[in-house]
């Protein structure tokens, strides 16, 4: 209950305008798909593939840093990263891994002719949609061990999209289909109580002196 207590005492702070915003957009937020991006080198598409999460409803990303390291820690633009849970992995192993155990099926994005069309799949189990480097795509790692592949229709010469608009593109149609659906796919009463707090603690000034007063009354 300490949680909830605490949640309680902390909302005093806020708008109710801001508290009834948080619980809107928690109830159409979703992790029975998540995103996860392998080394991508362009920092801006990483951040607009956050922003394309948040804008959607998906609360995770996963991040894999396996060549370029922590370059994103410090430049990943302020905003919407604040929203989504972002979780970092520095191999392409530890994160399929850590997927897996929490029973996500692996679906790669590639425009292999064997891949699914994009308007003919359809995740009914829990899927993580991998998307790789704007240039050479998914490792052969992930292509490995993927349980599905994916791709987006093209109709013109082109044979590929940036990977941050095939990231909206892919997250957006999922995500609504996954919303009209009958699928559990909302966040469970625990997991909303636990961003609840996280939101109105990011959204407070000097929210650890507040919480360090709130502990000694």
């Amino acid at each position: 209950m300490f949680r909830y207590d605490l949640l309680t005492y902390l909302e005093s702070y806020l708008t109710e305008e801001r508290k009834q915003r948080f619980l809107e957009v928690l109830q159409k937020r979703t992790k029975h798909i998540t995103v996860a991006v392998e080394d991508v080198y362009q920092l801006h598409n990483t951040s607009a593939i956050i922003r394309s999460c948040d804008v959607f409803g998906i609360q995770d990303l996963h991040v894999i840093e396996d060549r370029f390291g922590k370059r994103l820690d410090k430049n990943i633009a302020m905003g919407a990263e604040q929203w989504v849970d972002v979780y970092r992995y520095q191999t392409t192993a530890d994160c399929i891994s850590k997927l897996k155990d929490d029973g996500y099926q692996i679906i790669a994005t590639t425009p292999h002719n064997d891949s699914s069309l994009l308007h003919d799949f359809f995740p009914t189990e829990k899927s993580a949609i991998f998307f790789g480097t704007e240039k050479e795509g998914l490792s052969e790692e992930v292509m490995k061990q993927a349980d599905g592949f994916l791709k987006i229709p093209m109709v013109g010469f082109s044979e590929s999209l940036n990977v941050s608009v095939s990231a909206a593109i892919i997250i957006q149609q999922l995500a609504q289909k996954v919303r009209d659906s009958n699928l559990n796919w909302q966040l469970t009463d625990i997991e909303i109580l636990n961003k609840q707090l996280d939101w109105t603690k990011k959204s407070i000034k000097d929210v650890q002196g507040i919480i360090k007063r709130y502990r000694s009354e």
